[in-house]
């Protein structure tokens, strides 16, 4: 018996041969598929990896920094305002922005960036009512204003760290630059006066984080924000004498410290009228370091009473 086969219509054995030639060319295509699909699920997943390792640094940087703007809110006049953070979360690293809400203290503190001849007129009037303060100074002051800066310490008046560059010291994440910032200041006024700076320091600008405040601290400072201050900065915006007045008066409080800049004219034309209308309330000047109690570098306080030596390792 003799076996038929039908040819198909371009010469191939029938339907059979055909489906196996399909079937071939499907495997074909299938295993170079494979290759190319398990490099794209590879790639998919070390990106996945790498994105949540990326996203759980940035969590972890942003923990670390939490970069604010120190900032006040007022609430009834003559009682004393709310802090970004309270006078216990600052305690933890000898920070602090009020005094005491049951005493009638001022601490009055002034920053200085750079000389334009009111400070002798401020120190004029702190000396006619033998009020103590505190002057954050910068590098330039140091520089430029000399023996303003001996007039302080002769004055009786503490002169502390407010950084040599006065930058964002917030955006500093080592502490080898943070530090940098802190003995600058600290080795030059020491050869300028040949004393030690106060372990005091003042954010410039008030930006801080949380991670800057423990290097303060490790280094041996206190921090210092504030209570009440006004919009004295401004070269071409200077207040008028009866608003900075107003302002001053209406909003002073119990343990206030009082952050005034040495730059600004209003201040010094009015600040013996201030400080006499402050008394007229009742308040007394008090130095900061009632405050700080002279602590030691990790907060510990000077077995001699003394204040210690910042800048030295």
């Amino acid at each position: 018996m003799k076996l038929k086969f039908r040819v198909g219509p371009f010469g191939g054995q029938g339907r059979g041969e055909k489906q196996t030639q399909e079937e071939k060319q499907k495997q074909g295509r299938f295993r170079k598929a494979v290759p190319t699909a398990c490099f794209l699920a590879a790639v998919f997943l070390v990106g996945r990896t790498v994105g949540f390792a990326v996203r759980q640094a940035d969590s972890r940087t942003a923990q670390i920094m939490e970069v604010e703007n120190w900032g006040l809110g007022f609430g009834r006049e003559g009682e004393q305002p709310s802090g970004n953070l309270s006078p216990q979360e600052l305690a933890k690293y000898r920070a602090y922005f009020v005094g005491d809400q049951k005493e009638k203290r001022i601490y009055l503190t002034f920053d200085c960036g750079y000389e334009n001849g009111n400070t002798p007129m401020i120190l004029d009037a702190l000396k006619k009512h033998q009020a103590a303060a505190t002057f954050f100074v910068v590098g330039h002051y140091l520089e430029s204003a000399s023996e303003l800066v001996k007039r302080m310490v002769e004055e009786g008046h503490t002169v502390a760290n407010h950084t040599y560059h006065h930058p964002d010291m917030s955006a500093i994440a080592s502490r080898e630059a943070f530090q940098e910032e802190m003995d600058s200041v600290a080795a030059l006024f020491r050869e300028i006066t040949g004393k030690e700076l106060a372990p005091y320091y003042r954010p410039p600008q008030g930006k801080y984080s949380m991670e800057n405040l423990k290097m303060a601290y490790d280094l041996g400072y206190a921090t210092f924000f504030w209570s009440l201050a006004y919009v004295d900065w401004k070269q071409d915006q200077q207040p008028s004498g009866k608003e900075a007045l107003e302002k001053l008066t209406k909003r002073i409080h119990p343990g206030a410290i009082v952050l005034l800049h040495n730059t600004s004219r209003t201040n010094g034309e009015i600040l013996d009228e201030l400080l006499t209308k402050w008394e007229e309330m009742g308040y007394t000047f008090h130095p900061l370091s009632e405050l700080a109690g002279q602590a030691q570098a990790g907060g510990q306080p000077s077995s001699d009473g003394q204040t210690p030596t910042v800048g030295q390792e």
